[in-house]
């Protein structure tokens, strides 16, 4: 499964889908920050919804913005019928509650998926979920480990993972050495999501026919590497970069379908 023609081929379903619309889906995008990762991730929605069709506003704010004027902000979009999805690119200025912001977008519009309330799935994990579904992989009885505990990609991928009758096993930076080595012998399935480079590596005693989904991109002087070793002796890996960043950046766009179809009343 090469990731990059599995997108591209999705892309231009989705594409077709749009033009069928009459009025175009609208997102937009908040961003709070300056961050070099966030930037790029912007960048390449952008250039996707542009490619798919949909429409997009990009608010740019300083720094310095309160958590009062960020929620005046969103509340404007809540209430607003022209906009179907909502986005506030993580991470957030000390000053704003990551928490809270994604409390107040509204569901219907949550194209990231992190409200609680929300029918939608988070990005990442749902990009990572539907590869796998479309490669006809038979997730049922499989062990899934997953390592990193982070809200946005971690605890929902084990989740959506237990949905799909998975055992699942967790661990994070106070698991123990041994206890990885032990525990990612069993592993069906491994989801490595630390942001930390290889995080897993050739040290570990893998089956030879696991699946590893590398979620992480590290910007090490100028050169980007995973969380994982690359081509560890597995059935398959994603490779970094030409990986989950695009299943991500893919499931964002099949979100904002969902909350355009959700916004406006189409089944």
């Amino acid at each position: 499964m090469i990731i990059k023609d599995y997108v591209a081929n999705k892309k231009e379903l989705l594409k077709e889908e749009i033009s069928s619309f009459t009025i175009k889906p609208k997102l937009i995008i908040i961003q709070v920050n300056h961050d070099e990762a966030s930037n790029a991730y912007v960048s390449g929605k952008k250039k996707d919804l542009d490619y798919l069709g949909a429409r997009y506003e990009h608010i740019l704010l300083d720094e310095n913005t309160s958590q009062e004027e960020l929620f005046k902000l969103i509340d404007k979009y809540n209430l607003d019928n022209d906009t179907d999805g909502i986005l506030v690119q993580m991470p957030l200025p000390k000053q704003i509650n990551e928490e809270e912001v994604k409390l107040r977008i509204n569901p219907i519009k949550d194209c990231d998926g992190f409200n609680i309330n929300s029918s939608i799935n988070p990005c990442t994990p749902q990009g990572i979920i539907t590869l796998l579904e479309d490669m006809n992989y038979d997730f049922t009885s499989k062990i899934a480990c997953i390592i990193g505990r982070s809200n946005i990609v971690g605890k929902p991928m084990q989740k959506l993972l237990l949905e799909k009758n998975c055992t699942t096993i967790m661990m994070h930076s106070k698991t123990l050495f041994e206890q990885k080595k032990s525990l990612l012998k069993l592993a069906d399935l491994i989801v490595v999501c630390t942001g930390h480079k290889y995080t897993l590596d050739s040290s570990y005693e893998l089956k030879k026919s696991c699946y590893i989904i590398d979620v992480g991109i590290n910007r090490i002087d100028g050169v980007l590497y995973g969380d994982c070793e690359p081509n560890l002796d597995v059935a398959f890996q994603t490779p970094v970069p030409g990986g989950v960043g695009l299943l991500t950046r893919l499931a964002l766009s099949v979100n904002l379908i969902k909350c355009y179809k959700n916004n406006r009343g189409i089944k």
